[in-house]
């Protein structure tokens, strides 16, 4: 799935060995989640074990960046970095269409207009300090 142009403002995960594919993927456009060669079923945040059947037999998989929310809140105050300065924005947890459910922030979107249900689609978020992480706005 590719955004229609990264948007910017800092972004600050941490980046490992594990985790620097989707980061990767991320930076090109794309969304990746982690699905059990055992069980079959997708997850996210990544983990290196399926947390359904606990097998260590995942990998990863390019998500279709669709999604639908589930719940949101609008934080008009946060003090800690990198979220100062960037107040109001809308935090989320998103329903993926792959099944996983994933926090993330909607952009481009007047809060008055978020309904649980509606139709998302990944965009991506470039920081200053380099890493770029998914978001999502309103299909």
């Amino acid at each position: 799935m590719t955004g229609s142009g990264p948007l910017t403002t800092p972004a600050t995960p941490d980046i490992d060995d594990f985790t620097r594919p989707y980061w990767d993927a991320a930076a090109t456009g794309d969304l990746l989640i982690r699905r059990c060669t055992d069980c079959r079923r997708p997850h996210h945040y990544p983990r290196e074990f399926c947390p359904h059947c606990w097998s260590e037999n995942v990998g990863w998989e390019r998500a279709s960046g669709r999604a639908t929310l589930y719940t949101w809140s609008v934080v008009h105050r946060n003090d800690l970095p990198p979220h100062r300065g960037r107040v109001p924005y809308t935090a989320a947890l998103v329903e993926l269409a792959e099944g996983p459910r994933m926090m993330t922030e909607v952009v481009d979107c007047a809060p008055e207009r978020l309904a649980v249900g509606m139709e998302l689609t990944a965009a991506f978020r470039a920081g200053e300090d380099g890493v770029t992480v998914p978001v999502f706005r309103a299909a």
